[in-house]
């Protein structure tokens, strides 16, 4: 018999997490009263409301004891936060009445957080610009997770267990490395990465074309892996070598983990080049980059060989980083691309990153322990460990690998099924649940560049497959499996 569900714990968090990001709404209301625009009154009634339900949160679970919660904890923590988030954060959207209706701006909101950057809107630059930096902020919280966030910055989070519980349940990965004993101190050591990585996004898009303002919200979701854009053409729109090439570096950047890149800061570059999972990414992505090349120099799609290279390496990061920026309209360049597309979306960057997928570092193990299967055909007594950084996997943790795996191709194909049975075709259906599962953006076909025209129902099922995405398929899956609740 499993012990109860501290549920009070849960809503005290869930309530503070409201709380907290009042902080946020605040600074969208700020820019909404700079610029005079419509959407004042929208972020004062959300507000309000954040308000009204972060402090009802925390009223009913404030004499919760933080040292009674455990992993069914965070996990329902970290999911309840995700999905309460995106009720409360879709609001603006709603009393401004930029949506037609609230599936739209759930999907709009589930997609900002997640950093899917799936969008259902045709025409972004109608937006005023509290609503559109409200969408980037959605994405920049979502990018580095929002409980990451808040274990750093709240210490309430910081006593017992519950932190750690919390933080696993959110983050990435095979194996979560903890570099300092405590978890508010790695938490906090990450977000300052991440905010150092913003900041000089930001200098370094402002010193091009760009003004600050998109500056500030292109940083944000190129940082976050996101891909919402200011522009209705993405990064197209701003027509710069120089901001293609440097938005390209950093979502290769965005693609490793945070915990490498804080090494690097830190004066400890052989994390980086000794990590077999960033020498096995750049490879991956490398090579895709100049097959590709040489696919659109054959193709003839663009007139020199720097355009061409160009194009390959942007969509190329695009797509693996899971940010899903376009600078130009890949379903042009043919199927053979897009085989290669919805590979790159299936794997994705490192374990640890903002990216989605399923990363490289269970794709090696996969792929590493299919190798020791073959091995073992002609030598069934052939002992021959899985092994990553030359440290062995175990035997459990490669089950745990095989099992994800299998589920999320099992989820995938639940959602292409489910998808054309509200009437999407087949190409659309399968490049949509890869990408919403992926937490990538565009989809093939007539959802290349938004969502507008597919049905409430598909965007209910790509919404749920983006928090799954998000959490990595067990943290979600298992509370909906009747063993979470029983007693």
């Amino acid at each position: 018999m499993s012990k109860h569900i501290n549920f009070k714990f849960v809503f005290k968090v869930v309530g503070t997490l409201c709380l907290f990001e009042i902080l946020f709404l605040l600074l969208c209301l700020a820019i909404a009263l700079y610029h005079k625009g419509h959407d004042t009154l929208p972020f004062i009634y959300t507000i309000g409301v954040m308000a009204a339900v972060g402090l009802s949160f925390f009223l009913i679970g404030r004499r919760a004891s933080v040292y009674e919660a455990g992993r069914l904890e965070g996990m329902l923590t970290v999911t309840l936060t995700w999905v309460t988030l995106s009720l409360l954060g879709m609001l603006p959207f709603v009393f401004g009445g930029y949506t037609r209706s609230v599936t739209d701006a759930f999907f709009e909101t589930m997609s900002g957080f997640t950093t899917t950057g799936a969008t259902i809107f045709a025409e972004v630059e109608s937006l005023p610009r509290g609503i559109l930096f409200w969408r980037s902020l959605m994405q920049w919280q979502g990018g580095i997770g929002i409980v990451v966030f808040t274990v750093a910055l709240l210490p309430m989070l910081g006593a017992g267990s519950a932190a750690a519980q919390i933080y696993n349940a959110e983050t990435t990965g095979i194996i979560h490395d903890r570099f300092l004993p405590r978890i508010r101190q790695v938490a906090q050591r990450l977000c300052g990465v991440y905010i150092l990585s913003t900041t000089v996004l930001i200098f370094l898009l402002w010193m091009g074309p760009m003004g600050l303002f998109d500056a500030v919200c292109h940083a944000f979701t190129c940082i976050s892996t996101g891909g919402y854009s200011t522009r209705n053409g993405s990064i197209a729109d701003f027509h710069s070598i120089y901001v293609e090439y440097i938005t390209s570096l950093f979502m290769f950047i965005g693609s490793l983990s945070i915990t490498v890149q804080y090494f690097l800061l830190n004066g400890r570059p052989g994390k980086l080049i000794r990590d077999e999972e960033v020498r096995g990414f750049v490879i991956f992505t490398l090579s895709i980059a100049a097959v590709t090349t040489l696919w659109l120099i054959w193709r003839g799609e663009y007139p020199t060989l720097e355009e061409n290279f160009r194009h390959a390496l942007f969509q190329t990061y695009s797509i693996v980083s899971s940010t899903g920026y376009t600078t130009a309209d890949y379903m042009s360049w043919g199927p053979f691309f897009w085989c290669m597309a919805i590979i790159m979306m299936i794997v994705c960057g490192c374990a640890g990153s903002t990216t989605g997928g399923i990363k490289m570092s269970r794709f090696l193990v996969l792929m590493k322990n299919l190798r020791n299967e073959f091995k073992k055909r002609t030598r069934p007594n052939l002992m021959v460990p899985v092994r990553i950084n030359n440290i062995t996997i175990t035997a459990r943790l490669v089950s745990q690998v095989l099992a994800f795996a299998f589920l999320y191709f099992l989820l995938i194909f639940a959602g292409i099924t489910l998808l054309t049975l509200d009437g999407m075709d087949f190409t659309a259906a399968v490049g949509s649940s890869v990408s919403a599962m992926g937490n990538i953006g565009p989809g093939f076909g007539p959802y290349f560049s938004h969502f507008e025209q597919a049905g409430d129902f598909s965007k209910w099922v790509l919404s749920f497959l983006m928090l799954t995405g998000r959490l990595e398929v067990f943290t979600v899956i298992s509370i909906l499996h009747p063993a979470f609740w029983r007693h």
